[in-house]
């Protein structure tokens, strides 16, 4: 059999081709639970996330006569009610709206590092990184809380492309507080995280002083049903107001950085998304400060000249070339990306169909050693000598939402860590990000995740740090066919790549392809990392091909819509690894 029948390729497109040792041997086993899933499905608006009383305001705002932007609104403020773990006030996060007149934008909100940040902060006396424990880390407590953009964010959607405003769509999220929600187990165990306890006012909150919630039991949160009744009725109080002077008042007494002029100079941005093809598909995604839509876009390109439909999803050849992909465009990632206000990021050359092809032909058929991979000549500008390397962190979350009319909004939002960095606001009942984190600490020093960034990514007063958060919107022949997004720090680009090619060429529907195990590269370190599920045949003929395999554990929380190109049903994936999310639609 010869190479280009093992591993084909599409026609009149690029020529390498891969062999795996073991082809032909890992159809996919439709005995794995995902293979006989099928999507909710609606016929007249869906939201899809992480919780089911955030999807179900966002539905009762859609059944109300709102529109897809009001509808994401709803569910976004009432996450920060229900799923406090990722949802938030205090944190920020990116809204990709696609309307149904064929407008595109992207709504910008990520938070800013405060006027008092500086390059070397989070250093100890001899320059090394503080630990996460240290009280003065990017990781845990006050100064680790940059400017928040989620209130101002949602309220400019609302004002701009919503239809119902702001007070109207709120209201779910305010009765929610004020009411209460029943805690599911996995809920409660959340609450019991040692680190909200080391600060006083999140202790009282959300551990009651020590008596924990338990399963079954209403979780109320008056002092944040107020402050949402304010942001409601002006949402300007929360950055030029009273609403400010008293969040920074808290915040200082803790030390920490944010003052009346950070939150009075908070501004969101609106700006102009990513658009890329894939075959006969438009990939519509995140812009820089986000590195999501270029490595999604670099990653697609380099992979457009194979025939990835013929090679069977999850099959050795199949996870092979498309890690392959991951790697090249993470290491590009690595070098070059950071917030646009602040650097010169070469966008089009990084997603040029051309650098893609030539990346491409540097695939063979076994692994290309990341300390071994060179870049493509003559295509980009010298990449910055120092790196940081870094961690993203998995706790952020993402809905997807479409409308009657064909509206489609893709949600992604953050505190960045879990409950991010642990304080709360204890007048207003609100916890703050700790996204100084997203920052590059320390040029060249590796953390647990081993994520590179470059000086880009450096801290400066009042710059956004990166992102791999990716809202993505994808279209078929013009037509809305997905509504794609997910958490997991890093991770959240390949999950969102996992995704759409899965059912885009793996034949798989929403359900199966937001279910199916995972598998994630990003350059550095030099490993595939692969979540349970996958036959231990391909693991086998991976390693085979000098692939370093890490198996455990699950991540990210992809929550996906799909559209039925035939009948215009809207098709929900909710992902379920979670327990307590759902699709929700009419």
């Amino acid at each position: 059999m010869s190479l280009l029948k093992r591993f084909p390729c599409r026609p009149a497109a690029i020529t390498t081709v891969l062999l795996l040792s073991s082809s032909g041997m890992y159809a996919q086993s439709n005995s794995i639970d995902y293979m006989s899933e099928q999507p909710a499905r609606a016929q007249h608006g869906m939201v899809v996330s992480i919780h089911h009383l955030a999807s179900d305001a966002g539905l009762e705002v859609l059944k109300e006569g709102g529109n897809a932007i009001d509808a994401a609104v709803a569910t976004g403020f009432a996450l920060a009610v229900v799923h406090p773990v990722a949802g938030n006030l205090g944190g920020g996060g990116f809204m990709l709206i696609r309307l149904h007149d064929g407008k595109s934008t992207f709504i910008d909100y990520r938070e800013e590092a405060p006027k008092a940040a500086s390059a070397d902060m989070y250093l100890d006396a001899n320059g090394n990184v503080l630990p996460g424990s240290d009280p003065h880390s990017s990781i845990m407590g006050y100064r680790a809380i940059a400017t928040p953009g989620s209130v101002a964010g949602m309220a400019y959607a609302e004002k701009k492309y919503g239809k119902l405003g702001l007070k109207k769509v709120m209201s779910p999220a305010i009765r929610l507080a004020e009411d209460g929600f029943v805690l599911t187990e996995e809920e409660a165990h959340e609450l019991h995280d040692s680190d909200l306890a080391r600060f006083p006012d999140t202790k009282r909150i959300f551990q009651r002083d020590g008596k924990y919630y338990e399963t079954g039991e209403t979780f109320k949160q008056p002092e944040l049903a107020k402050t949402l009744k304010r942001i409601a009725a002006d949402p300007g109080d929360f950055y030029h107001g009273k609403l400010a002077a008293e969040l920074v008042a808290d915040l200082q007494k803790g030390g920490g950085l944010i003052t009346r002029e950070d939150l009075a100079g908070y501004e969101v941005k609106e700006r102009t998304p990513l658009v890329g093809s894939f075959h006969n598909y438009t990939v519509i995604s995140a812009p820089p400060p986000s590195s999501g839509g270029v490595v999604l876009l670099s990653a697609l390109n380099i992979l457009e000249g194979f025939d990835l439909a013929k090679l069977g999803d999850r099959s050795p050849e199949w996870i092979h070339l498309i890690t392959e992909a991951y790697r090249r465009a993470y290491m590009d990632r690595s070098d070059y990306l950071g917030d646009p206000d602040f650097n010169e990021i070469p966008v089009a050359e990084l997603t040029s169909k051309k650098y893609a092809a030539a990346w491409s032909a540097s695939i063979t058929d076994k692994a290309s050693p990341s300390a071994e991979l060179r870049r493509p000549e003559d295509f980009l500008p010298p990449a910055p000598k120092t790196a940081g390397r870094k961690k993203d962190s998995p706790d952020t979350t993402h809905y997807s939402v479409v409308d009657g009319q064909g509206d489609a909004v893709a949600v992604t939002t953050t505190l960045n860590n879990a409950f991010g960095s642990d304080v709360t606001s204890g007048t207003l009942g609100f916890l703050l990000n700790d996204e100084m984190d997203d920052f590059a600490a320390k040029m060249g020093v590796p953390n647990m995740f081993g994520l590179i960034q470059g000086p880009a990514n450096a801290i400066v007063p009042f710059k956004r740090p990166l992102s791999s958060m990716t809202p993505t919107i994808v279209l078929e022949d013009g037509k809305l066919r997905y509504v794609l997004g997910s958490p997991g720090g890093g991770r959240i680009i390949t999950t969102v790549a996992n995704i759409f090619l899965s059912a885009a060429e793996g034949g798989l529907n929403i359900q199966q392809a937001v279910d199916a195990p995972r598998f994630h590269h990003q350059y550095q370190p030099d490993v595939l990392f692969m979540e349970p599920g996958l036959p231990q045949a391909t693991q086998d003929a991976l390693t085979a091909e000098s692939y370093k395999l890490s198996v455990r554990g699950h991540w990210s929380n992809g929550e996906c819509i799909a559209i039925d190109p035939k009948t215009g049903e809207l098709l929900g994936g909710q992902d379920h690894r979670s327990h307590f999310g759902s699709a929700a639609g009419y």
